[in-house]
C-alpha cells in the first residue's frame, strides 16, 4: 500500500474511533477509573492523562486497521521512544505513526501538537537510540492526532460513585475531532510547550485537518533541513554559535531561498 493510500484507509475508520471515544451526543464514553469494588473514581482534566486514556482506546481499533490492510504492527518499546507504532507492509516498507491529542482554545484553535525531536534521531537517521526503527528507514512520518473541546461543567473528583451513579457523571471532555497528517504538512516553525527540544505543530483547526501548515508549500525536505539545523538559545550557545534563524522566513533567507 502507497502511503498515501495508508492516510485515506486509515481516515476511512474515523467513524469507528468515534463510535468507540464519544457518545452520540459527542461527550467521552469515559467516565473515570473503576476499582475492583464497583467504586468510580472520575479524572480530571489533566492533558496528560486524556491523553493517554485516548491513546489506550484507540490502540485495539488500529490493530484492527493493521489487520484488515494486511500490515505488521510494531509498538514502541519504551514511553518515550519514537514512533508510538510502526506499521510495516508485506514489501517491508514501513511508516510511523505517532497518536497524539490536544484542546480546543476556541473554535477555530487549538493548543497544538508537539511532534517528536528535532536532535538525536532525527539528526541522526542511522541511530536506533530512542526510536524503533532508523529514522530514516521509514517511508513516511504520520501523526493521527485527536482534538477534543474541554467541558464546562464541574466534577466533583473528591466524591466516590457507584455504577449506578454513571449516567450522571460529567465527561471532562467532549466534541472528538480527528485527523491523520504527515508530520512536516502541520508541523510549525517554532518548537512545542517548555524546554524539550521537541517540533510544535501549527494552531488552526481547519489547517491541522488539510495539512496546510507554513511547509507545505515547500516541500518535505525543506521541512527537514529546517528542523535539522534548528537551534534554540541554549544551543547556539553552547556551541558558541549564533541563532541562524527563528523562522522559515529567516531560514530562506539563511538559504538564499528567498528569492527563489
Amino acid at each position: 500500500m502507497q502511503k498515501d493510500e495508508f492516510r485515506e484507509a486509515l481516515v476511512a475508520h474515523f467513524g469507528d474511533f468515534q463510535k468507540v471515544i464519544a457518545s452520540d451526543v459527542g461527550d467521552w464514553t469515559v467516565k473515570g477509573f473503576i476499582d475492583m469494588y464497583k467504586n468510580i473514581y472520575t479524572i480530571s482534566v489533566d492533558t496528560k492523562v486524556v491523553s493517554k486514556i485516548i491513546e489506550l482506546m484507540l490502540f485495539p481499533l488500529i490493530l484492527q486497521f493493521a489487520d484488515k490492510h494486511g500490515y505488521r504492527m510494531v509498538l514502541c518499546e519504551h514511553q518515550n521512544y519514537y514512533p508510538d507504532l510502526t506499521f510495516i507492509d508485506s514489501d517491508g516498507n514501513k511508516l510511523a505513526l505517532d497518536v497524539k491529542s490536544t484542546y480546543r482554545t476556541n473554535a477555530q484553535t487549538a493548543s497544538g501538537f508537539t511532534l517528536g525531536a528535532f536532535t538525536g534521531y532525527f539528526r541522526d537517521r542511522t541511530s536506533t537510540k530512542n526510536c524503533t526503527f532508523p529514522y530514516g528507514e521509514y517511508a513516511a512520518h504520520y501523526v493521527l492526532g485527536v482534538i477534543y473541546s474541554r467541558s464546562g461543567e464541574i466534577t466533583d473528583e473528591r466524591h466516590v460513585y457507584t455504577l449506578d451513579d454513571l449516567p450522571r457523571i460529567v465527561s471532562v471532555v467532549k466534541d472528538f475531532t480527528f485527523i491523520v497528517q504527515e508530520k512536516w504538512r502541520i508541523a510549525g516553525e517554532l518548537p512545542g510547550s517548555g524546554n524539550t527540544k521537541n517540533m510544535g505543530s501549527i494552531h488552526i483547526i481547519n489547517d491541522l485537518v488539510q495539512g496546510r501548515g507554513p511547509f507545505a508549500p515547500y516541500g518535505e525536505a525543506i521541512f527537514d533541513d529546517y528542523w535539522m539545523n534548528y537551534l534554540t538559545e541554549d544551543m547556539a550557545r553552547a556551541i558558541d554559535s549564533p541563532v541562524p534563524y527563528r523562522n522559515l522566513k529567516g531560514y530562506l533567507r539563511w538559504r538564499d531561498l528567498d528569492s527563489k
